[in-house]
Parts: structure tokens; C-alpha cells; sequence
């Protein structure tokens, strides 16, 4: 079967000839993977025979000026389109860190938000048009990469503590951004749909979690992001496709509401956060295809790895509804072998 078709049997609830395997590993992992016996012009996904998710993706950013302010051999400090004053260390697959935000007020916001234009120049035509019908006649899942919710806001432009201030203090501009985020994406994607070119879901990042409980309460929830998640699976429904959101963290008190928006998938199901796979899959396996679920900080550790993949595939592939991966991504202690183990015991426990 083709990638396509297994990942449309799995938001169906049916079964197909084995679940899904899609994950994203870091550069550093790639890399590491290439110094072990990859070949140097190989496609992981085709080394390893896994499938294959392509997204396109669209620029909604009010396309302020990027800027290097300092480098040194360690870090490299720069401007983003978003207004953040950011450190890039140099250190493989570390972590960036915010220094400074812009657009933290509603008079900021208001100027950043004329300069997020519509022009056809947001959308990557020329990357459609070389690599779109390859994807198609590859049987490829291709996704539409939505930026909008919370996560991003605060992430990316605004700094979490300021965010989640103006959630509480400033409801309306909070949601100005929520609207403006989601209609911007509506509009470039919906250019490229009528453009002809037809992906199966959209999907957008959404972390609202941590280490043991969500950012925000259930009604915070409720009266200030679910409904532009709602409006977003309404988008998508209307085209026929798929919508899919990506929540780090731990969000269990958020999943009767997060389900209630109609999604038809649930990513990454964060283990080390404190996510019950079994108890989703136990309550929603029915309504929402997973996607996730085994702990990424483990992945390192075969036997470990393997044990895991044995208690929690046959379980989650239940009536179809399941897709194979770590809890995030795949961190760049995982070597070549162990993924090569990983694979084959995803394939032999998800195998219908």
C-alpha cells in the first residue's frame, strides 16, 4: 500500500496492511545516521522504508527585518520576521533562546498586522509546481502546514509570559491574533486549492502543555482558542480533507473539548508529560486517529524502545486509527541500528 493509502485508512478506522510509520528526526540524527552507513544522497525515509508526509507551507509573517546583531563560534544572535531578538546556538540541535519580543502590545499587533498581506508571493508556487505531481504519483500524504493558536503566538512572536497575560487581561487581542493567523492561512491555502493543488489534511502546531498539566484552565480553553480550532476543522472538512493538530505537553484536561472541535487526529500523545495513551485511545479511539505515543527520552535505549513498541502498537492499532512514531521527534542519540530495530518492531506489532 501506498503511504496515502494507509494514512487514509487510519483517520477512516480501518484497517490497512500495517499502521503508519512518520516521524521527524533532527538534523543531528540524520547526520549521525550518515556517518554510520547511510548513504550520503539517501532519503531517510527511503532507507529506512517508512512513509512519507510532505507539507507545504505558506508565510503569514509581518516580514520584519531580519537582522544579524551578534555571532561569536558559540551563537549567533538575529532578528526574525517576527519581530524576536533570538540566540541561535551553534551546538548541534540546541535550542534557541528568546531574548526579546516586539510585538508584545495591541498598538505592535496593529502594525504587524497590516504588514501581514496577502500577496501571492507568500505561497512557494515554484516548489508546488516542481515537486507536487511527483508527491501525487508517489503516493505521498501531503499536508498543509496551518501556523495559528496559541503555541505559535506566544512562541514566535509574542513571549509566553506576555501572552498568556493578554489571554487574561486582553481576551480580545488575543484573539484578534488567533483570527488573523487562521484567516491568513485560509486564504494562501485556499489560493493554492483552487490552484489544483489538492493536499489531504491540514495540520498545525498547537502546544499547549507542559511537564503534568496544560498553560491554561479547560474554559480558557473553551471561550478563547477552541474556537479557531473548530473553525480550522471546519475548513477542512468543507474541502473533504483531514484536519490534524500537534499538542506537546500534557493536555488531558483539554481533550473533551479538543475533541469536540471535530479534529480527526490527535499528535504527538507526550508520553514524558504525563499523556495516557491507553486512556485516549480507551475514550476517543473511536472519534480521533492517534498519532505518537511512545517516549522520544527512550528511543535511545533498544530494549527499552522495543518493549514499549510491543505494549502500547497492538493496543493503539485497534479498529485502525493509529500512526507510528515517537512522542516528538527523533533526538540524535538514537543510532542507525537501533532505528533499523525500531522500524522493524513498529512494522511486526502494527501489522494487520
Amino acid at each position: 500500500m501506498t503511504t496515502r493509502e494507509r494514512m487514509k485508512r487510519m483517520y477512516d478506522h480501518t484497517e490497512a496492511d500495517r499502521v503508519p510509520i512518520a516521524d521527524q528526526p533532527w538534523a543531528g540524527t540524520v547526520r549521525r545516521w550518515h556517518a554510520e552507513g547511510m548513504p550520503a544522497n539517501a532519503d531517510w525515509r527511503d532507507f529506512f522504508d517508512v512513509d512519507k508526509i510532505e507539507q507545504i507551507g505558506v508565510d503569514i509573517t509581518p516580514r520584519l527585518p531580519v537582522r544579524v546583531l551578534e555571532e561569536t563560534d558559540r551563537y549567533k544572535i538575529v532578528t526574525t520576521k517576527w519581530g524576536v531578538t533570538m540566540k541561535q546556538f551553534k551546538a548541534e540541535d540546541s535550542t534557541p533562546e528568546m531574548l526579546d519580543f516586539k510585538i508584545t502590545t495591541a498598538a505592535a499587533w496593529e502594525e504587524a498586522k497590516a504588514q501581514m498581506t496577502l500577496d501571492d508571493d507568500r505561497i512557494p508556487w515554484d516548489s508546488l509546481k516542481n515537486n507536487f505531481a511527483k508527491w501525487r504519483s508517489e503516493g505521498r500524504w501531503i499536508r498543509a502546514g496551518f501556523w495559528f493558536g496559541f503555541d505559535v503566538s506566544h512562541s514566535w512572536m509574542v513571549g509566553t509570559e506576555n501572552f498568556l497575560i493578554i489571554m487574561m487581561e486582553e481576551p480580545e487581542l488575543a484573539m484578534d491574533i488567533f483570527d488573523t493567523y487562521l484567516n491568513r492561512c485560509e486564504t494562501l491555502f485556499g489560493r493554492i486549492w483552487d490552484a489544483g493543488y489538492h493536499f489531504d489534511e491540514i495540520r498545525w502546531p498547537d502546544d499547549m502543555g507542559y511537564k503534568g498539566t496544560s498553560f491554561f484552565s479547560p474554559n480558557t480553553y473553551r471561550e478563547l482558542v477552541k474556537p479557531y480550532h473548530k473553525r480550522a476543522v471546519e475548513w477542512a472538512h468543507s474541502r473533504g480533507i483531514y484536519a490534524s493538530m500537534h499538542s506537546c505537553g500534557n493536555i488531558m484536561n483539554l481533550l473533551p473539548d479538543v475533541v469536540d472541535t471535530g479534529i480527526d487526529a490527535l499528535n504527538p500523545l507526550e508520553v514524558k508529560a504525563g499523556m495516557d495513551v491507553f486512556a485516549v485511545k480507551r475514550e476517543y479511539g473511536d472519534r480521533i486517529a492517534l498519532h505518537g505515543g511512545t517516549n522520544a527520552a527512550t528511543w535511545h535505549k533498544t530494549d527499552v524502545i522495543l518493549e514499549e513498541i510491543r505494549e502500547k502498537v497492538p493496543v493503539l492499532k485497534e479498529n485502525g486509527g493509529y500512526v507510528f512514531s515517537s512522542d516528538h521527534s527523533i533526538p540524535n542519540d538514537v543510532s542507525l541500528d537501533t532505528m533499523r530495530k525500531i522500524v522493524a518492531a513498529a512494522k511486526e506489532a502494527g501489522n494487520f
